[in-house]
């Protein structure tokens, strides 16, 4: 990338987002198989309970680099790709169910008995769905920005140009676009998303790393539909983005009342990808909630 676009570390990113960090080290890679798909996270190390964090749809297990950062000694602090997104591999499954499976897997090879899991978005009807389907290995849940009812149709511009990405010779032409979507983003966040969600081809251009098919979004948003139902004996915590048109307060609030431990929290300044709009205050509650 030019100088326009010039990416800080990802420690100065965070801490000029607010974030305290005790360590700044990368995470390191880990790898695991499934189904003969082969599956990749960050283990970001420490000590205390199991935390698998899993991202939404399009994004990748980066998208968490602020907020493990900031809980990072607090727990043990793994960020899982999801089949067909980072560095794990496309896949001709992309059921939830698979993907729930996956997850435990992850658990499985990192040698933990029970789990915390995060899941933003897609993520979270994962992690419902892994907790209903595999009892007794889910302690708690928090969801980020995501429960039955969300407004799909808010998100077409977004999925519109997610859909679009392509091969470009600059990222910054990536950058550019997506601010033409969100012109209220922060430039050298959006660039740092990019280049995560891209990798540089041998002597060629910038590709995408997540599968270009499109998702079954009507899939996707039954299991959605289905959280309520899955997490009635889990304590979950709720956070939504207090700018988020996904999930309005409404939504939000019915889920949280039908959770007989279910409780909810509001990040004003942020929409739905709240762990890399305001990963500081998401810290916070994640902090209080993970480590009860």
């Amino acid at each position: 990338m030019n100088e326009r676009t010039s990416a800080p570390s990802m420690a100065d990113l965070a801490a000029s987002l607010g974030v305290r960090i005790h360590d700044p080290a990368p995470p390191r890679d880990v790898f695991w198989s499934r189904a003969g798909c082969r599956l990749h996270g960050f283990d970001w190390g420490g000590p205390g309970p199991g935390v698998l964090l899993l991202h939404g749809g399009g994004l990748n297990a980066h998208t968490w680099d602020f907020v493990c950062l900031g809980l990072r000694g607090a727990a043990r602090l793994v960020a899982l790709d999801l089949r067909g997104h980072g560095d794990s591999d496309w896949s001709d499954d992309y059921r939830i169910a698979a993907m729930a499976d996956d997850v435990v897997a992850a658990a499985d090879h990192l040698g933990f008995d029970r789990v915390r899991l995060v899941g933003m978005s897609l993520g979270g009807a994962v992690a419902a769905h892994a907790a209903a389907a595999h009892p007794g290995r889910v302690e708690r849940l928090a969801l980020i920005d995501v429960a039955p009812g969300v407004d799909f149709e808010s998100t077409e511009r977004v999925r519109t140009f997610m859909a679009g990405l392509g091969p470009v010779d600059e990222l910054d032409a990536v950058v550019d676009a997506a601010l033409r979507v969100n012109p209220r983003a922060d430039r050298t966040r959006v660039a740092y998303r990019m280049r995560a969600l891209f990798r540089r081809a041998p002597g060629g251009p910038w590709v995408p790393k997540g599968d270009p098919r499109p998702p079954d979004f009507p899939a996707i948003l039954a299991a959605t539909d289905r959280i309520a139902a899955h997490l009635t004996g889990l304590p979950v915590l709720l956070v939504r983005g207090g700018r988020s048109k996904v999930l309005p307060q409404p939504t939000a609030e019915r889920l949280v009342e039908r959770l007989p431990e279910g409780e909810l929290v509001v990040v004003p300044d942020a929409g739905h990808n709240v762990q890399e709009d305001d990963p500081a205050a998401l810290v916070a509650a994640l902090r209080a909630f993970l480590t009860r």
